[in-house]
């Protein structure tokens, strides 16, 4: 696998502390809350960011998951969202959900499903994600918790996979692109 990655993007080291950084400020923002605090995780991609994250959260706290495509197996985005998994909770006007992303791109996933849990009555709903590609934008979409600003490159590694390979690697990495291109 290492063979395949071009470049480090982003080490161990800086995932840790994008994960304290993004912690630290949850914690303060939820400390007075009234609320059970529900961080969604999509699977399968944020798995790995949301259970770092969720160490350091030092407030009582759920997690549920969804799971989500746009991609298929591929490496473009088909442009169309399909829940797989939805939540199944009669409480969404007693909570206050983050949902857990690893990556946004186009912004689509996250900004549907942030409607979607608003009109199912969600007290309040924000996002997180781990990396974000603002170069690729289709909708007006800025994440409320956001790791670190990427380039425009392919990327896997910490739950990031290429046709579900690579999600094992303990950092992110630039996949060379004759892996994905063949």
């Amino acid at each position: 696998m290492l063979n395949d990655i071009e470049t480090v993007l982003v080490s161990e080291e800086e995932i840790d502390n994008i994960t304290d950084r993004i912690a630290t400020q949850i914690n303060e923002d939820y400390k007075n809350t009234n609320k059970k605090l529900v961080l969604i995780c999509i699977l399968k991609g944020s798995l790995m960011f949301t259970c770092e994250l969720m160490k350091k959260i030092h407030l009582p706290v759920e997690l549920d998951f969804m799971k989500v495509s746009s991609y298929g197996s591929g490496y473009m985005s088909s442009g169309q969202i399909n829940i797989h998994l939805d939540l199944r909770r009669e409480d969404l006007s007693d909570a206050d959900f983050i949902i857990i992303e690893d990556i946004v791109d186009s912004g689509n996933t996250l900004s549907r499903l942030t409607s979607y849990l608003r009109a199912r009555g969600a007290n309040s709903v924000k996002t997180c994600t781990l990396l974000d590609k603002p170069s690729r934008r289709e909708v007006d979409f800025v994440p409320d918790y956001c790791g670190m600003q990427i380039p425009d490159k392919f990327v896997v590694g910490f739950g990031l996979d290429y046709d579900e390979k690579y999600r094992n690697l303990p950092f992110v990495g630039v996949l060379k692109p004759e892996i994905y291109t063949k």
